[in-house]
């Protein structure tokens, strides 16, 4: 048993308890308080939450690496430790170490990302199913996951088996990709990257799979691109594709115009923002771990959003250093970079790090202690069992960690140095150098006292360049190295910070600021005597509008004496932004070949990869996205993606006064109904009573629905844990249509329940029809439910139902989707969109589900 749980449990707090104290705790963000409290909160499965604000998540997580500690010299004290992860100020362990570290409630790693594959160039069905079922084995546990699928034989290659030739690399996308679908657990799906590289002759195929709607959803795509590639490209000439990829002795070659397939990447991503790319060579080239590929160290592919590029079972934990905390006097005269005390703190992270893969390592016993304990048999267990072994032994050998920042844009501003500007790059590039040998310093000094990584050999690694530019830059450094060696075999990256930003309050890892002030619109009753009306739309609905700020856009105006209660109309807004540091510096106003330049030479001081977005305006031409994906490869990047306003579904629009853009046209589904279709299961209740619908699906999307009481004497009865499966369209002896339901037992044998159609009241079938006529024209998801929630029906009974077929149909709006007509009950904003399933307010974060 874990003895955590033997310890007797802390307090527990209600949902309106926590909230409210870690809503003091933010200052009143709102927002901030409900990712905290949702997300890394130390709660059990039964919902109780025993940690009231932050701090007392500070402590936990603090308690645990002061243990670790002790097991080595010179160790950290846990108020040390405390003092520099509270307050989210210095040094934030990020996503899955800060929830969780010192939790006994969940068995999962403290990884937030992992790489899979086969060893060699296996492409058999096995090795393919291998690689799904660990994918899902992971995901399980909330990981994000990257594989390449390089090995697969192309298109029309023979196989020997009863199909004699291969299918290729697109319908293993699928495949992988509906597992990262259906892996899903409260609403949340996991991450996956799947990669290709160009040399391979279905990279095309790969590049234009997402292009057709409803296919690869559940993943990223990205290509990896050698260095004869670009050559080519700038060359115009021609390029041989190969597989096995790049054989001396190939079985399939096939030789392209380089131009025109990358025309076709550059189009697909300006159009979908897909696919990512990544220079592969320069990934290779400068990897440290890679002068150990011959150990198991070869890099085949990255974690989800690119920054990781990782060997096969290797994992990373990621750590984030708020850079805005180190600007003393910010948004004054007298601001100063305090580099003393941040070179003190980047070693520090460092060895928090090391310690967090210790823990970590705790973790995956406890993994694989519940899947020895589970009662499944051995043969059923061993590929779990042996994914776990084999992280396991990656993390001991090679303790890879991921310390990265957060705050560049905000650090920035606070020094009075405009983002992208010449002297913004130069300053970004000395703090990075600073991290670069700071981290590695702490590492070599972390091998004299606890020894280096297992494999650790000095001469492999003499040659790599970026061990070189430590050598170059700090000589007593590379020297202590070779004496001591290195505790971890490779350490830097620059990871996305999206909820890890929402609780320092900055900017979001280097990326410069969104915008820095929006003005958003609610709804009042103009007959309120306290409402104030700015605006009357062309309906007569009144509306107040308000302003909400960056916090540290707030701050440099409190700095500069500014009135930051005052309801600024547009034209005072503008005038505000021209005068603050943040004047030319947002996303949309940077240079972007500044910001490519940029990100290359970072990137030098970076050991892993940088995940950063070139966000463009929505009228750019193709041709600005290729000379963008051109130069990041002449100045060193190791990957690039590009997000061109609006050129993605379900992503938020620029918030602005433009026209909304208009919606895609309906998109139907197939005109004749497939006979079996794919089938979720939903169950919900209305007041006391348990309904449950079976939701047909086409590419993962609802195509018909039958719903109504369950687990009743009238209604339909199948087991609790039964929540997919198809159903299948049959005839009756009388010629008529019937609807049954299949699903496995856990045996894996098939039951069938026949008649979906006449399970159910009748006057719930006709209006089932309804809607699943609209569902069938491509009618979105979202407009559905706006129609079932203006059904006028009589009956309280129906009314209850069609709250449930919206509840259950809410689930598959894409998320980011605008919600009309609806007013968010904490703050009555009608600015909401859907998110998992809920109704979110993007004025004050509060959701609504059901």
């Amino acid at each position: 048993m874990n003895p955590e749980l033997t310890k007797t449990p802390p307090k527990t707090y209600s949902q309106d308890e926590a909230f409210e104290a870690s809503l003091n705790y933010f200052n009143q963000d709102d927002l901030a308080a409900r990712v905290w409290l949702n997300k890394y909160a130390l709660k059990d499965s039964e919902g109780n939450i025993y940690e009231l604000t932050p701090n007392d998540m500070h402590h936990r997580i603090a308690k645990e690496i002061a243990r670790v500690e002790k097991k080595y010299a010179n160790p950290l004290s846990e108020q040390a430790i405390f003092d520099l992860i509270k307050d989210f100020k210095y040094i934030v362990p990020q996503g899955s170490p800060m929830a969780g570290i010192g939790n006994p409630y969940q068995i999962a790693s403290l990884s937030n990302c992992f790489v899979i594959g086969n060893s060699g160039d296996s492409d058999s069905y096995g090795g393919i199913m291998k690689i799904d079922q660990e994918q899902v084995q992971l995901m399980k546990r909330r990981g994000g996951v990257g594989h390449d699928l390089s090995h697969i034989r192309p298109k029309g290659s023979a196989v020997k088996n009863s199909a004699l030739t291969s299918t290729g690399i697109v319908p293993f996308m699928e495949r992988y990709s509906n597992s990262t679908r259906e892996v899903a657990q409260d609403g949340r799906r996991g991450a996956l990257m799947l990669s290709v590289s160009i040399n391979h002759p279905d990279s095309e195929d790969f590049i234009n799979a997402k292009l057709e709607q409803g296919k690869v959803t559940g993943a990223n795509v990205s290509v990896r691109i050698d260095d004869l590639f670009m050559e080519a490209v700038k060359n115009g000439t021609e390029y041989t594709q190969k597989y096995p990829i790049f054989s001396a002795n190939p079985k399939v070659t096939k030789t392209i115009e380089a131009n025109t397939l990358w025309k076709k990447i550059v189009h697909n991503a300006w159009k979908s923002a897909e696919p990512g790319i990544l220079f592969w060579d320069t990934i290779i080239n400068e990897s440290v771990p890679d002068c150990y590929a011959d150990l198991g160290y070869k890099t085949v592919s990255t974690n989800p959003c690119g920054e990781i590029p990782l060997c096969p079972y290797d994992s990373c934990r990621l750590l984030a250093i708020n850079l805005f905390s180190y600007v003393e006097n910010p948004f004054t005269e007298k601001a100063s970079f305090n580099f003393d005390l941040f070179k003190k703190h980047v070693a520090a992270a460092q060895r928090i790090m090391d310690d967090i893969i210790d823990l970590e390592l705790e973790k995956i016993d406890n993994i694989l202690l519940k899947i020895d304990e589970d009662p499944e048999l051995d043969e059923v267990k061993a590929t779990e069992r042996n994914l776990w072994v084999n992280i396991q032994k990656k993390a001991e050998e090679g303790r890879r960690t991921g310390v990265g920042i957060t705050a560049e844009g905000d650090m920035l501003a606070a020094l009075g140095i405009q983002y992208g500007s010449e002297a913004g790059n130069a300053f970004s590039l000395e703090v990075h150098k600073t991290i670069a040998i700071e981290a590695y310093r702490s590492s070599v000094h972390l091998a004299k006292e606890r020894g280096a990584f297992l494999v650790f050999n000095a001469e492999r690694e003499k040659n790599n360049p970026f061990i070189n530019r430590l050598k170059e830059a700090d000589s007593k450094l590379y020297y202590e190295m070779l004496e001591y060696g290195r505790r971890n075999i490779a350490l830097l990256t620059i990871a996305p910070t999206g909820t890890t930003s929402l609780m320092t309050q900055t900017t979001s890892g280097i990326e410069p600021v969104f915008l820095p002030v929006y003005k958003r619109r609610r709804k009042v009753n103009p007959n309120d005597k306290e409402a104030r009306v700015d605006f009357v739309d062309e309906v007569g609905d009144s509306w107040e509008e308000y302003v909400v700020f960056h916090h540290r856009f707030k701050q440099w105006m409190e700095v500069n004496g500014i009135d930051t209660s005052k309801n600024y109309s547009q034209k005072e807004i503008d005038k505000l932004i021209k005068k603050s540091p943040y004047h030319k510096a947002t996303s949309n106003d940077v240079d972007w070949m500044s910001k490519v330049s940029m990100q290359g030479a970072i990137q030098k001081w970076v050991d892993h990869s940088i995940s950063v977005t070139i966000n463009l305006p929505n009228d750019v031409n193709e041709e600005l996205v290729g000379a963008l994906y051109l130069k990041a490869w002449e100045v060193g990047c190791k990957g690039v993606t590009v997000y061109r306003d609006g050129s993605r579904s379900g992503v938020l629009l620029a918030n602005d006064d433009k026209e909304e853009k208009a919606q895609d046209s309906l998109t139907p589904f197939p005109i004749k109904r497939p006979q079996v279709l794919d089938a979720d299961v939903v169950r919900f209740q209305n007041s006391k009573e348990k309904w449950i619908a079976f939701i047909g699906l086409i590419d993962g999307k609802p195509y018909e629905i039958f719903t109504g009481l369950a687990d009743d004497e009238d209604g339909i009865l199948i087991p609790r844990w039964v929540n997919e499966g198809l159903i299948i369209k049959n005839r009756n002896e009388d010629g008529t249509s019937r609807y049954d339901f299949q699903y496995k037992n856990t045996r894996g044998y098939k039951t069938t329940i026949e008649g979906l159609s006449h399970k159910f009241n009748p006057e719930f079938w006709n209006y089932a029809k309804l809607i699943s006529s609209t569902l069938r024209h491509g009618m979105p998801i979202d407009k559905i439910v706006d129609l079932i929630n203006s059904l006028q029906l009589d009956s309280a009974f129906i009314n209850s139902w069609k709250n449930g077929v919206g509840r259950a149909l809410k689930r598959y709006v894409e998320d980011g989707t605008q919600a009309k007509g609806y007013q968010c009950d904490n703050c009555k904003s009608e600015n909401l969109i859907y998110q998992e399933g809920c109704l979110t307010c993007k004025d004050c974060g509060s959701s609504k589900c059901g």
